[in-house]
């Protein structure tokens, strides 16, 4: 079976970018050693896509989200006001100061939201900032247009709060978070230590070592041999060898997040609707989830996990329908051959190895797009947002996405479909789905969202704009006997945290 290649030859394709972090052998106090999945060469949180100043407890936004309940609530900010969805009034947090010992107050908050939204386009985009004035701890800002999100926007990690007066913030970013760095080797890991005058209360560790490996098997190795305390994103294929391991845990939680097709709808034959669904139909979601991902996820058929209110559900064609949707748009079987006016369909298809499971899923598409004479080029790359954001050479990406971070669909929706949206890869620029996104943007009830939102998620499904395949489970695997107070976000946000402890030898 053509499954079984895929995945003994898994080792072929993960990356190997990063190096695995050791554990300290004479560490003074409490360290904790952490293996994350997502390199990073910069720590700037105002536009570093792996998030990691905010996972690795440097910085803090000023609002976050409850893992419990689904709902905002401030963190950085005490409360806020803005009934008309346009005025707001943020009452910083007294008592928090910097790394560096300054005080945090809403001049800072202002400086270092006008950073973010000076370097990062897909920030100014979310926030629709028009003016901001500080006060004290009042930090008063004004948007664009009535925007009743704006305050869910403040949970994104690259709108975290840093001191912006200091001179490097790629390498030595100073945040108000729980831990603050003390060195930092792009590419490979980041070393960072208790902040004692942390205004939540001092963390129970002394140290951390936050370290990357994109290879997933070297990851899962490094826990297995006692290299490391805690790994994210374990080798699917090893779990369960590593719950055979004396101690270890591994924790599989259900996360907003959907593995999908993006469809580059700026490629001559992705224009044809047709094609689209054609490629849709091949996808044999079941078949993925139970034999990559090992049952650790849920198919897709929508971007929104189903128990979300504004998840709508539609029936999935089988692959058997591929064939007649090319049909319809023109193409036959020819010799072996998937043609239209003579020209064979072929298509390149980008993947990247960060997720160990993406380039497996693209070898299953491209085996299953064989079958009925159509030829895939499966492409490597390696940030998939700086080569998806800057080239159109491509017609498919398998890429990873969180679709409801804050348990609003708004998130994904613009950042996604609308024109301006920092993720919208495919190219859509569709008059009636933006109109549906601007009026959410403007819409305050909740259940008028939800509407909204499934009207917007109803359109993507009718025009096929991207295809999904599944909802992965987050898989965390730790040495139980010594890691105290690990937490499983949904979010993926919330990591090393001022809780998160080990237990003494």
């Amino acid at each position: 079976m053509i499954l079984v290649g895929l995945l003994a030859g898994a080792l072929m394709l993960t990356g190997c970018q990063g190096s695995t972090a050791t554990k300290e052998e004479e560490t003074e106090g409490k360290h904790l050693s952490f293996l994350y999945n997502f390199a990073t060469n910069s720590l700037d949180p105002h536009v570093d896509s792996s998030y990691v100043p905010l996972r690795a407890g440097i910085t803090e936004t000023l609002m976050k989200l409850d893992e419990e309940k689904l709902t905002v609530t401030p963190w950085l900010a005490e409360s806020f006001e803005g009934e008309d969805g346009q005025n707001w009034t943020i009452h910083i947090r007294e008592g928090v100061t910097f790394h560096n010992g300054k005080e945090l107050d809403a001049e800072a908050v202002k400086n270092s939201l006008s950073r973010a939204v000076k370097e990062s386009i897909a920030v100014k985009n979310a926030l629709k900032i028009k003016e901001m004035k500080a006060d004290g701890q009042i930090l008063k800002i004004q948007t664009t247009e009535p925007f009743p999100e704006f305050i869910s926007e403040l949970v994104n990690p690259n709108t975290a709060i840093i001191d912006v007066s200091e001179d490097d913030i790629i390498n030595r970013p100073v945040g108000t978070g729980p831990f603050e760095l003390s060195s930092f080797s792009p590419g490979s890991k980041l070393e960072v230590e208790r902040y004692k005058d942390y205004w939540d209360g001092a963390a129970k560790l002394d140290a951390v070592t936050f370290a990357f490996n994109e290879d997933a098997s070297a990851r899962t190795l490094a826990l297995k041999s006692g290299q490391v305390d805690i790994v994210y994103r374990p080798e699917v294929e090893s779990l369960e060898s590593l719950k055979a391991e004396k101690g270890v845990v591994v924790d599989s939680t259900s996360t907003f997040r959907v593995h999908q097709m993006t469809m580059n709808m700026q490629r001559e034959e992705m224009k044809d609707v047709n094609v689209r669904r054609g490629i849709d139909a091949l996808i044999d979601r079941k078949e993925i989830v139970d034999t990559i991902l090992l049952g650790h996820a849920e198919p897709a058929i929508g971007p929104f996990l189903p128990s979300l209110p504004f998840a709508p559900s539609y029936e999935e064609d089988g692959q058997e329908d591929a064939v007649a949707y090319l049909k319809k748009a023109g193409y036959t079987i020819k010799g072996g051959v998937m043609q239209k006016d003579g020209k064979p369909l072929s298509l390149t298809l980008l993947t990247y190895s960060a997720r160990a499971d993406l380039p497996l899923i693209a070898q299953v598409f491209q085996s299953d797009a064989k079958k009925i004479g159509i030829s895939v080029k499966i492409r490597q790359i390696d940030v998939p947002e700086d080569y998806m954001g800057g080239n159109r050479d491509w017609d498919l990406a398998t890429y990873s996405n969180l679709t409801a971070p804050r348990g609003d669909a708004g998130y994904y929706l613009n950042a996604t479909y609308h024109p301006k949206g920092a993720l919208n890869f495919s190219g859509a620029e569709e008059p009636e789905l933006t109109s549906i996104i601007n009026e959410l943007n403007r819409t305050v009830d909740q259940e008028k969202r939800a509407e909204l939102s499934e009207a917007a998620a109803d359109y993507v499904h009718d025009h096929m704009i991207n295809s999904f395949i599944l909802h992965p489970s987050t898989i965390v695997a730790y040495d139980g006997d010594r890691v105290k107070n690990w937490v499983t976000t949904k979010s993926e946000y919330y990591m090393i945290t001022n809780e998160l402890d080990v237990k003494e030898p």
